[in-house]
């Protein structure tokens, strides 16, 4: 089953049960795979991997708002988005845990033989292609700053 095909029988099934906060969270996914199916030079077919990248930009999305929302002190938008966010991420797979992203990135820079933070750049690469959809951007940068003298 398509995340798509999920959606809209997740969707049907939040309406009968009149599940407003997870109608909120679906209706945003709903929307984000239409106008990724519209884009132009777009071929009208989602791919599992623009399916990640999709629901990791919503949640980046929100997670930024809540940020935000924290500085002008509204909780009652920080709850709504967290709400929000709670929904899209039953739809992402499963993240690596810390330990499991730091062991990834070991193995990757000494293949790349990188050394300095200056060659970060060629690491980071690597990484973000093998750990797509598996792990936050944000750590494995951090990650790597600090294996990286």
């Amino acid at each position: 089953m398509s995340l798509e095909e999920k959606i809209n029988a997740d969707l049907k099934t939040a309406m009968m049960a009149r599940d407003e906060v997870g109608l909120r969270g679906i209706r945003a996914i709903k929307s984000a795979i239409l106008l990724a199916k519209t884009e132009k030079g777009s071929t009208g077919v989602l791919t599992t991997e623009k399916e990640v990248q999709m629901l990791q930009k919503l949640v980046k999305q929100r997670r930024d708002s809540i940020s935000e929302f924290e500085k002008a002190n509204r909780q009652d938008l920080i709850t709504k988005e967290k709400e929000e966010v709670a929904v899209i991420e039953k739809y992402l797979p499963a993240m690596m845990s810390e330990d499991e992203v730091r062991s990834i990135i070991q193995k990757i820079i000494a293949e790349t033989g990188a050394t300095t933070q200056k060659e970060m750049g060629k690491v980071m690469g690597a990484a973000s292609k093998q750990l797509a959809g598996k792990a936050d951007n944000s750590l494995v940068a951090s990650i790597v700053k600090s294996l990286l003298v």
